[in-house]
């Protein structure tokens, strides 16, 4: 019998998110996550709560309205500049840029636009102000450790290293 996502069950999945008119990929998770359920955020409430009572090896998708996750587009975050202005290693589109605000305060910008006078920097979210399809596949749900509930995800014990005074060697 299939094991059931419930409060404190750790759940292994893989998700794209795609836009809902085009249905073009804008996001895509290289490797499974792991969260335990109900013990952590990693996931948006509304994706956890579409999740409760699903079981392994179901794949769902999960409508969204981007602007309750990542706000409402703020064109205020949308700049642009003469190109002679940029230094070289930021031109090109797709480059995310670390900026700080007057308190100092780190904001990630990516190039969105660039021609031979001009360059744009955005910095919302690329998936905000979008209608948005979280395709889900549970790729394994079990009980979850007490370490992992206390982690909020998957506990992996590295190798175990005695560092002894005896074992230590110079490099």
């Amino acid at each position: 019998m299939k094991e059931i996502i419930q409060h404190h069950k750790l759940v292994e999945l893989n998700y794209k998110v795609l836009d809902e008119k085009t249905g073009q990929v804008l996001s895509t998770v290289e490797f499974p996550i792991s969260y335990v359920h109900g013990a952590d955020q990693v996931l948006a409430t509304q994706v956890t709560a579409q999740l409760e009572g699903r079981a392994e090896g179901e794949i769902i998708e999960v409508l969204i309205d981007g602007n309750t996750i990542y706000g409402p587009r703020d064109e205020g975050l949308v700049f642009t500049d003469h190109i002679e202005n940029v230094p070289e290693e930021f031109r090109e589109i797709g480059t995310k840029i670390l900026m700080e605000n007057e308190k100092g305060e780190p904001r990630e910008f990516i190039v969105t636009r660039m021609d031979d006078k001009t360059l744009t920097v955005d910095g919302n979210n690329p998936l905000c102000g979008r209608d948005l399809i979280f395709k889900l596949e549970i790729l394994k749900v079990r009980e979850a450790t007490e370490q992992e509930i206390e982690a909020g995800t998957k506990v992996v014990n590295g190798p175990d290293i005695d560092l002894g005074s005896d074992k230590i060697v110079p490099i």
